[in-house]
């Protein structure tokens, strides 16, 4: 393995830094406090709008594009960006600012792969420019979404029209005033014998006569926006025949498409946070005394310290050395290391970010620094993109096969 990143990933990665430094963490304040004073906190904040002209302007934008051909010179390598995502990752909100943000990476990796020429120019540009956010319906809140056959929405076609029924909750980005394109799973064949093949994904305006937003929802209190999640219904909803993506019964095909480079985002996003969660906890404890001594001299607190560095460096090395298998042999034969980082990175990123909470007693769990937020978000991706239970059965019978 050869992590060595190539030099435009190392420039973006110097650029990226600097921009952090001088634009981001300056108005991390600033950013809460308007959130926390609007009524409105779906429309994106205007702080959010100056910082995307400014990286739009300086070439940090839609980092997270992988080369799609072997003439493509401008995507970067699942490598290259892997620390690109961190450095975001360590301000939750910051993706949305470099047009790198969840759902909308998947979606467009989705398009680009997947949508007609006529479904890229209507959604894929919009989405590239920034324009528009969208959301990805598939969880809902009446089945056992961690084995996604159980999905029970339908998708029935009459005529020139597919017509669609069932709810959906914890959709990313609904409640986002920008967000105007949702891509659906369901049901177009409930009847299949093969249960991988009943499920269809399909294109639904936000707009459609038939979508009801029934209410956002909190994780551990938080609203997430301005993206949010919501619970929506769709009640006859009618979409014309061309909506579907790549065809019925595709549905998991396209999933697993998504989802590979997906999960290598979010975890390397994680260690962003984790990592500024072990910076922040150094700096306190050597900027606090108890008993005569700084934090840092007390033997728990180091232990923490060395603890929570050592799981930082190992779930980065296996989310790099999954990276890197999918560069060279793609994400079915990368299956095995994706499930392992998404077993363990979320769940370092809590106990990690637990560990600076304690650091910082009651105020760590205040909004007067980022971990109570960076908590959450890790607490939240032990679910998104399957939960904890489901990557660790496929490990195991996968590894079980292997060694049988």
């Amino acid at each position: 393995m050869n992590f060595q990143h190539s030099p435009k990933a190392l420039a973006l990665q110097d650029l990226l830094l600097k921009f952090m430094e001088e634009e981001v963490y300056p108005v991390e304040k600033a950013f809460k406090e308007y959130m926390h004073s609007v009524d409105n906190p779906w429309a994106t904040p205007p702080i959010m709008e100056d910082l995307k002209k400014k990286a739009k302007a300086v070439g940090l934008w839609n980092l997270f594009l992988p080369p799609h051909d072997a003439d493509d010179e401008n995507g970067l390598s699942n490598v290259d960006y892997a620390p690109l995502a961190e450095i975001m990752g360590r301000v939750p909100w910051a993706p949305l600012v470099f047009n790198c943000n969840a759902p909308d990476t998947g979606n467009m990796e989705v398009f680009v792969k997947y949508g007609t020429e006529a479904q890229k120019e209507k959604w894929l540009t919009p989405l590239l420019n920034g324009e528009i956010r969208s959301s990805f319906a598939m969880t809902e809140p009446d089945s056992a979404c961690s084995d996604a056959t159980n999905v029970a929405c339908s998708i029935v076609r009459d005529g020139d029209e597919y017509v669609i029924n069932g709810k959906k909750w914890f959709i990313t980005g609904i409640m986002h005033e920008a967000c105007k394109i949702m891509i659906v799973m369901g049901k177009t064949d409930p009847v299949n014998p093969n249960r991988h093949v009943q499920q269809s994904q399909i294109l639904v305006p936000k707009d459609t006569p038939g979508v009801t937003i029934v209410r956002p929802l909190t994780t551990l209190g938080y609203l997430g926006a301005p993206l949010g999640e919501a619970e929506i219904h769709f009640n006859d909803v009618r979409v014309p025949v061309e909506n579907i993506l790549l065809g019925e019964g595709r549905g998991f095909e396209i999933a697993q498409g998504r989802l590979g480079p997906g999960r290598i985002h979010h975890c390397m996003r994680l260690i962003g946070c984790a990592q500024r969660a072990l910076e922040l906890m150094c700096a306190r404890s050597e900027s606090r005394s108890t008993f005569g001594k700084k934090l840092s001299e007390h033997q728990s607190v180091r232990e923490d310290i060395a603890q929570s560095y050592c799981d930082i460096e190992q779930a980065r090395l296996l989310t790099m050395m999954a990276a890197d298998k999918i560069d060279r042999e793609g994400a079915k034969e990368a299956k095995d290391l994706i499930a392992a980082i998404k077993i363990v990175t979320p769940a370092m990123t809590a106990r990690v970010v637990d560990r600076a909470i304690q650091v910082h007693g009651a105020g760590g769990l205040t909004e007067d620094f980022f971990l109570a937020e960076a908590y959450n978000y890790a607490r939240q991706i032990r679910f998104a993109d399957g939960p904890d239970q489901v990557h660790m059965m496929q490990l195991g019978r996968s590894l079980a096969r292997q060694y049988a």
